[in-house]
């Protein structure tokens, strides 16, 4: 589907991070390029069990969506709640397709480049480079496609071309700064710059992580399990369980310090006192 629109055209949130008035107002905006344009939306957390947030706005939007925009939430999810209004809304304005974790991201590799040359190794590149998501691993091969006239795929092609996951990347620049490898966080950083990353979007995302490890180890602390944490946090479980994990090499003193500081970051970004470009590099560079 992405390859019927140019990359100006699309648009990519993640709801664990950006809001979602931010997602519908875009949705409802007119391209100042063309008349269609396509949104993906990561975590549409909205349609599962336990989860509501932004319902309210998301139904809102699918009772009368703007059909100029072609809207992709993705959910990871094992199943939709059948029961929320919200997923009945859907179910009748758009349409639902489920990919499990059975779907051979190798194989779709291969088949949707199968009249091109391309190595095993290069594959299993491409899939580290931009995950397993199946929509995503499409819309990036479709780039290949097109920016490769002779049919050959390189090491250089995938890199030069393709989105990396930012994901990964965060939770490596939080292990670099507090390691205090300044180096490695700052070459990650400039890495992710040079893709386009918005810096203030790292800083909102490293923020996040920081948070809640913060709020997860003190939780803990006081007795909470894991699934009383997550429906204290109104977060999915699988996030607080990845956030103990990552939270233990920490203490909790070094996070608040980080959140601190972040915080301090984006009231000097938002005032002017400082250049959002080079507030995270200081910040790395401080520590």
């Amino acid at each position: 589907m992405a390859g019927t629109f140019d990359d100006v055209n699309i648009s990519k949130y993640d709801l664990e991070n950006d809001s979602i008035n931010m997602v519908i107002d875009d949705c409802m905006t007119l391209s100042l390029f063309d008349d269609k344009k396509l949104i993906i939306c990561e975590n549409a957390n909205m349609f599962t069990a336990g989860s509501s947030n932004g319902s309210e706005h998301m139904e809102a939007y699918l009772t009368n969506p703007n059909p100029n925009t072609t809207l992709i939430l993705t959910v990871n999810h094992e199943k939709l709640d059948e029961r929320k209004k919200i997923t009945k809304l859907l179910k009748k304005v758009g349409t639902i397709k489920a990919f499990n974790d059975d779907i051979n991201s190798f194989d779709l590799v291969k088949n949707e480049l199968q009249d091109y040359h391309i190595s095993s190794s290069l594959i299993s590149l491409l899939i580290d480079r931009v995950g397993k998501n199946p929509l995503i691993l499409k819309r990036e091969i479709e780039k290949l496609k097109l920016y490769k006239e002779n049919k050959n795929i390189t090491e250089e092609d995938i890199l030069m071309v393709t989105h990396k996951k930012i994901d990964t990347d965060i939770f490596k620049l939080i292990d670099y700064i507090v390691q205090n490898d300044k180096d490695k966080a700052l070459e990650l950083y400039q890495e992710m710059v040079i893709q386009n990353e918005e810096p203030i979007k790292v800083i909102i995302m490293l923020a996040n992580q920081f948070r809640l490890m913060y709020q997860s180890k003190n939780l803990l602390k006081r007795g909470l399990s894991e699934k009383d944490i997550a429906e204290t946090l109104k977060v999915h479980p699988y996030r607080v369980k990845l956030a103990l994990q990552n939270g233990r090499k920490y203490s909790i003193d070094i996070l608040l310090d980080y959140l601190s500081d972040l915080a301090d970051m984006d009231i000097d970004i938002k005032t002017g006192k400082i250049d959002k470009n080079l507030a995270l590099e200081l910040f790395i560079l401080k520590k």
